[in-house]
């Protein structure tokens, strides 16, 4: 079993001039893996200490209610030095089972440099360890690293929360961001002995001189493109592999016009498979440690950090919701318990496991659709993408293959969220191998209203079924079976 480290925390609840709360007390024993590591950002500023935002306005944005970001914070366009931010995020990091932080380093004497202690003190408190990421600024050299990398342990390596890892010589751990922009490494052999230096790579011909390899691409995670090979070469050298996983990809509005590609969450569907590349030895062979892009670059939309479900109006803000069949508040933490179920699974150490959706993704059939209205629209985890069947022509009939028998006992049937309301005739169905179809729920009605997120939740008795079929008879607001989303979830 990996190493995990128990921590207890407890903090006064306080109301701050800032308006955010201090982090709840932490009143039990929680484990955190120092071998998951978080990317940590804080660059952020608010003119409550800066006199201006600083990179919430990136892509033109004008900041507190208009970010530049494709979610919005739950704590608002908040501020990095402020001590009730930080003292949050590491009660969140604490929660997600993570027990590292690399935090983004652009220099010394640098706005993120100077706000190291903060950081470290709030660590300390929660039972959090900071590594490093060192960021490409400008006129960097491997020289000039090796001489960041002394300042850094000089400096900071007194704190309780300064991250070493014990199972490699108590070493502290550093993540050069784009390493590849510099040939020559040699310089790092003077920190070997003290410091793990690791690469942003999987190219083992451009390793040399580095005690590891990581990757940081959250849209590469989903493939994993030569992370099996870097892995076998890192366990064959002596090497750390630190593979990184990410939620999903998005900086539509942080980049203005940026043509990389957009990854979309699933609901959780691409978070579980990025970790699930990393932990199986056929993608991500065996990591040493397992980094996640990111707590809280929220300009890539790639962050744990919880986004409100309820968003400042107008600006097109996407949100958790869905993610791992959550909603509303229960939406904004979601992945940050995703993380500790996956935390667990690494380290041998499960926790609880959230209810996934085991209809996200599989085989949908349908009686019939109107053109450019397909069933798969139902299970893509795209509230926006829908089915529709063939007009005027009820009864029809949308069916989802779970893929093997499964205990359900609740469905959650989803329309486009701006639609107007409607009250759809349904029954629920359900069969076996031998497609046998027994009746699960009797015909009824069920209302989809705009107050409600055009959501509607279906409770019943468990059944056990491979196939679930929805058999529509009637719809106040078309003259068809019309549905976004077909979620289907366990006792």
């Amino acid at each position: 079993m990996r190493t995990l480290q128990s921590i207890v925390g407890l903090l006064t609840l306080l109301l701050l001039a800032s308006g955010v709360p201090a982090p709840p007390a932490v009143a039990a024993v929680q484990a955190v893996s120092t071998d998951v590591h978080l990317f940590y950002y804080p660059w952020y500023g608010s003119p409550a200490r800066l006199g201006s935002y600083r990179h919430w306005d990136q892509g033109g944005h004008t900041p507190p209610n208009d970010i530049g970001a494709n979610f919005y914070p739950t704590l608002g366009a908040y501020d990095s030095g402020d001590p009730a931010v930080v003292d949050q995020h590491m009660a969140w990091v604490q929660r997600s089972g993570a027990g590292v932080i690399v935090t983004s380093w652009w220099g010394q004497g640098s706005y993120e440099d100077n706000l190291v202690p903060t950081i470290l003190a709030s660590a300390a408190k929660f039972g959090i360890k900071v590594a490093w990421h060192l960021e490409p600024y400008g006129n960097r050299t491997a020289e000039s690293t090796v001489a960041d990398i002394n300042y850094i342990n000089n400096k900071y390596g007194s704190s309780p929360a300064f991250y070493r890892d014990a199972a490699h010589g108590n070493r502290s751990a550093f993540y050069v961001f784009e390493s590849l922009r510099i040939a020559d490494w040699t310089a790092l052999d003077q920190v070997r002995s003290s410091s793990i230096v690791l690469a942003q790579t999987t190219d083992t011909t451009k390793v040399a001189h580095f005690g590891g390899m990581y990757t940081y691409d959250g849209i590469a995670g989903a493939t994993a493109p030569g992370w099996k090979n870097a892995s076998d070469f890192c366990k064959a050298n002596g090497l750390v592999w630190a593979p990184s996983v990410a939620p999903g990809y998005i900086d539509d509005r942080a980049v203005p016009g940026n043509s990389t590609p957009t990854v979309d969450r699933a609901n959780g569907g691409t978070y579980d498979r990025e970790w699930g590349n990393a932990l199986n030895p056929a993608t991500g062979g065996a990591p040493t440690w397992v980094s996640v892009t990111s707590f809280n670059e929220w300009h890539e939309g790639s962050m744990l950090e919880p986004a409100r479900s309820s968003p400042p109006g107008g600006q097109g803000y996407l949100t958790y919701s869905g993610a791992y069949g959550t909603s509303g508040a229960a939406s904004e933490t979601a992945y940050l318990d995703r993380t500790r179920y996956w935390v667990g699974q690494f380290t041998g150490a499960p926790g609880p496991l959230p209810n996934p959706d085991l209809a996200l993704g599989r085989p949908v059939s349908a009686s019939s659709n109107v053109p450019g209205y397909f069933p798969g629209y139902a299970v893509d985890g795209n509230q926006g993408s829908y089915w529709e069947s063939a007009n005027n022509a009820f009864p029809q009939s949308l069916t989802v293959d779970l893929g093997t028998a499964s205990p359900v006992s609740k469905l959650v049937l989803r329309l486009p969220s701006f639609w107007g309301a409607r009250t759809q005739t349904l029954s629920i169905l359900g069969a076996g191998n031998d497609l046998a179809f027994q009746q699960v729920l009797g015909s009824s009605g069920y209302t989809f209203s705009p107050s409600s997120q055009n959501t509607v939740t279906v409770t019943f008795g468990p059944v056990t079924y491979r196939y679930l079929r929805l058999f529509f008879t009637a719809n106040t607001g078309w003259p068809a079976g019309q549905l976004a989303d077909l979620q289907a979830y366990r006792v």
